[in-house]
Order: structure tokens, then C-alpha cells, then sequence
């Protein structure tokens, strides 16, 4: 082997190869085709082994040529490579097309969340998770509730296999998580899922979706939550709408009271939708209780709060006249397609 043979097999190679990779079909073939060349122990390897038969003076001058040879095939090989793979990329998105003019909608239960959290984002909440799967602790007892307290016969838990664990029963242990991570003032908003052991009718299920508010902050009164309250009911469902609050009882909140809105169906006249009383529930509220706050971390001394909790099924039910909860989880088409 000398310097002249060696030296016409490397362009040799060069050649074939820039052939070979502006050939090649796809992006396989090009890595199939590099690692055949550039491999370990592939052609380019195969070739210098040559130069150990050389003189010592001519092993530089093959060094040199294999170097721009090397040069050349990867950028040969990184080119193709872009083209074929923006090709590639071309196909998968036309393959993968959405047609956006599709007619189609949100699910009424998350359309409900949206508007709730866009309407609540208009005075500073934002909207924060906490886990579908709770402990004891922050689902009941760091919510004033403790065993032996006869408030959890209000809640069927359903418990997973994790000791101390359940699915949790109301979002309401997302206002511990969240006061004990941000600094007041808090004005946090906890959509998500809630689970509870009951029979399933047209009222009632096992798995629905809440919404919880919680606003901490210096002074923070009753007449806050009032005032918030009213401008929700006005931008939910109309401004001319009467509220009204009633006493209510909720061991987190103390005073706790139930949010009502003139009813919709018959104004506020009395209908057999609103059991003839003109008004409709739509959310309990309360002023958050000492213990919750002094279990969030905060001292109830210096800060006040109030907490909200709201059923987006039963607000959307509430605004489209939808008289049975099952419709939510049954996937009818025929039901949800009534909200494009």
C-alpha cells in the first residue's frame, strides 16, 4: 500500500458516499449509510488501516486527505438528514391535521370552570391544583374536622389502599396547601375533581367537579365575600338578577352561609324548579374559621379570610335548564353536541 493508492481510495469512498446519501430515501437509510462509512469499525476505519504501511513522512499527508474526507461525508450525511427530516416532519403534520372549522365545544363542565375562572380572574385569583388523592389529615382534620367530629356523616369517603388515604371529598384541602405555600394576600381559585360513595341519580354522583375560592388577606370581612359574590351571580348569569345569603353550616368557615340567585326558570316568581321559592343555591360560603387559618400557617389575629365552593355541573345546569346530572359523565353525543 503507498500514498498514491491509499490517497485515491479515500476519494474513492468520498465519492460513493456523497452518491449513496443524496440517494437515500429517508432518514433510516442515512443513519444505515453513516454508520456503515463512519462507524467503528466501518469503511473509512477499513481504509487507514493502511497507513500503517507507510513511511513515517507520509502518514501526516493521508491523516490530512482522511480528515477532509471525514469532513465531507458528515456534512454531507447532516444535510440530507435536515432535508429528509423537515420532510418527514411536512407528512406527519398534513397526516396529523386537525380541521379547526370542525364544528365542535368544550364539555359543559369545563366550559363552566372556564367561565368561572375567567370571571374570578378579573379580581386577581388565580388558579392553582392540589391532588385528587388526599390524606386524612388535610381533607378533614386540618378543615376543623376531626374523627369523632359528626360533620364527616356528610361526606361517604371513598378510600384507596394507601393507609390514611382516600379520593378526596371536596377541594377544600387545596385552601391548606395553598396558604401554607403563598404568602398573603391570597386570592386562590382549586377547580377539580371530587368522589363520594353515593347513589347515582339525577341529583347526585359518584364523581363531579367543584370549584373552590379562597381569599386571605388584612381585614378581610363578610361584606368582601358579598360584594364578590354579587358581581359572580351578575356576570354568570345577568345583571339584573337578585342574590341573597342564608345561614348555613360548614366546620371550615365560621359564619358559614348558602349564596343563592333569583331563580331562572320563573324570575323569582316561584316554580316547581325552585321548589316554589324563587331562589336558587348555587354555592356555600363562609368566613374562614381560626383553626383553618392557624393550621394554614397564618394567624387568624392579623389575617381574615373567606372560602367559596361551587359545583360547575350545577352552574351549568343552572344556565342551560339541564334537569339531570348523569348527562355530565355519559358521553352522549347527541347531549353535548347541543353546546357548539
Amino acid at each position: 500500500m503507498d500514498l498514491a493508492q491509499l490517497t485515491r481510495d479515500l476519494e474513492t469512498l468520498a465519492e460513493q458516499t456523497a452518491a449513496a446519501v443524496a440517494a437515500a430515501p429517508d432518514l433510516a437509510a442515512i443513519d444505515a449509510i453513516e454508520l456503515d462509512v463512519l462507524g467503528k469499525k466501518g469503511r473509512l476505519t477499513g481504509v487507514l488501516r493502511g497507513i500503517g504501511g507507510l513511511p513515517a513522512d507520509e502518514r501526516p499527508l493521508v491523516g490530512a486527505v482522511a480528515n477532509r474526507v471525514r469532513a465531507s461525508i458528515e456534512a454531507a450525511v447532516a444535510a440530507r438528514r435536515a432535508v429528509l427530516g423537515s420532510a418527514e416532519l411536512d407528512a406527519r403534520l398534513r397526516a396529523e391535521t386537525s380541521d379547526v372549522t370542525t364544528p365542535g365545544s368544550l364539555h359543559p363542565s369545563i366550559e363552566a370552570m372556564a367561565e368561572i375562572s375567567r370571571i374570578f380572574g378579573q379580581f386577581g385569583f388565580v388558579v392553582y391544583e392540589s391532588p385528587e388523592i388526599e390524606d386524612d389529615l388535610h381533607n378533614f382534620q386540618l378543615l376543623n374536622i376531626p374523627p369523632d367530629h359528626p360533620a364527616r356523616d356528610l361526606w361517604d369517603t371513598l378510600y384507596v389502599d394507601i393507609p390514611g388515604h382516600l379520593l378526596r371529598t371536596h377541594t377544600s384541602p387545596g385552601q391548606i396547601r395553598v396558604m401554607r405555600s403563598v404568602e398573603p394576600p391570597i386570592r386562590a381559585l382549586l377547580p377539580g375533581r371530587c368522589f363520594r360513595y353515593e347513589a347515582i341519580d339525577a341529583s347526585h354522583g359518584s364523581e363531579f367537579f367543584q370549584v373552590e375560592g379562597l381569599m386571605v388577606d388584612e381585614g378581610t370581612t363578610m361584606g368582601d365575600l358579598r360584594g364578590l359574590l354579587d358581581e359572580f351571580a351578575h356576570a354568570m348569569f345577568g345583571a339584573g338578577k337578585r342574590t341573597r345569603f342564608r345561614p348555613g353550616y360548614y366546620p371550615f368557615t365560621e359564619p358559614s352561609v348558602a349564596f343563592d340567585v333569583e331563580c331562572l326558570v320563573c324570575g323569582g316568581v316561584g316554580c316547581p324548579a325552585c321548589g316554589r321559592s324563587g331562589w336558587m343555591t348555587i354555592l356555600g360560603a363562609g368566613m374562614v374559621h381560626p383553626v383553618v387559618l392557624r393550621n394554614g400557617g397564618l394567624d387568624p389575629e392579623r389575617y381574615q379570610g373567606f372560602a367559596f365552593g361551587m359545583g360547575p355541573e350545577r352552574i351549568s345546569m343552572l344556565r342551560h335548564r339541564i334537569n339531570d346530572l348523569r348527562l355530565f359523565l355519559e358521553n352522549d353525543l347527541r347531549f353535548l353536541g347541543q353546546f357548539r
